[in-house]
C-alpha cells in the first residue's frame, strides 16, 4: 500500500472515532436537538468514511453510494426534526 492509501485508511479510521464519540452524544444526550445533531454527524461521517475508502481503493462505483447515502441523511435529518416539532420535542 502507498503512503497516500494509508493516509486515507488512517483519516476513514479518525472519522469512524469521532462517530463513536457522537454515539455517546446519542445516548446521554441531554435534549432532542443534541440527538438530531449527533445523528446528522454520525450520518455525516458515514458518507466521508464511503468516500475515503472508495478514494484508497480506486473503486469510483462507491461515489454513488456515499452520493445517494447523503441525501438519505439529509431527508432522515428533515424528517426526525419534523417529527420532534409536532411532538412538542424542541425547547
Amino acid at each position: 500500500m502507498t503512503l497516500v492509501e494509508n493516509a486515507l485508511l488512517a483519516t476513514a479510521g479518525a472519522f469512524v472515532i469521532t462517530s463513536l464519540v457522537a454515539v455517546y452524544r446519542i445516548v446521554d444526550g441531554p435534549t432532542m436537538p443534541d440527538r438530531v445533531i449527533a445523528i446528522n454527524v454520525i450520518g455525516s461521517n458515514v458518507v466521508i468514511v464511503i468516500a475515503l475508502l472508495a478514494a484508497a481503493i480506486g473503486e469510483a462505483g462507491a461515489l454513488d453510494i456515499a452520493l445517494v447515502y447523503a441525501l438519505l441523511n439529509f431527508l432522515l435529518s428533515i424528517a426526525i426534526s419534523k417529527f420532534s416539532v409536532e411532538r412538542g420535542g424542541v425547547l
